[in-house]
């Protein structure tokens, strides 16, 4: 029953994130794992050592869940959850959300933090707006 639910639920997560690519960049596209970047190299770590694009956003099927990994909530919180007020209690720690049922995940307050964290990644500089 969960593999089932599981993949609709990835499915629906997984077509929302391929919106935004490009601007944003597809970094792994695998039956249980989708992932997206920026689209400019930038420095990252303590050893700011130069990565092909901040990680954006993913997803990847568990056992029990679809894990939905939305780095850009870690930056400003409290502006992001105005704008999703049904999927923050699939908010589990700061950045990962746990959608357990395909009604979990309410597609018009997904679509609306996607936008918000592509603007986010460009007022932060790991996007180039020229490509």
């Amino acid at each position: 029953m969960h593999q089932k639910q599981n993949q609709i639920i990835f499915r629906k997560v997984r077509a929302l994130l391929k919106k935004h690519a490009p601007p944003m960049v597809v970094s792994k596209d695998q039956d249980d794992h989708f992932e997206l970047i920026g689209n400019k190299p930038v420095p990252y770590g303590a050893k700011k050592q130069i990565v092909p694009g901040m990680y954006f956003a993913s997803a990847a099927i568990k056992k029990n869940s679809v894990n939905f990994y939305f780095f850009p909530i870690y930056f400003n919180p409290p502006e992001f959850g105005k704008k999703i007020p049904g999927l923050m209690k699939c908010l589990k720690g700061k950045t990962c959300f746990h959608f357990k049922k395909p009604e979990d995940v309410i597609e018009k307050e997904l679509a609306a933090l996607l936008r918000l964290g592509v603007k986010a990644w460009e007022k932060e500089g790991y996007m180039d707006n020229n490509r």
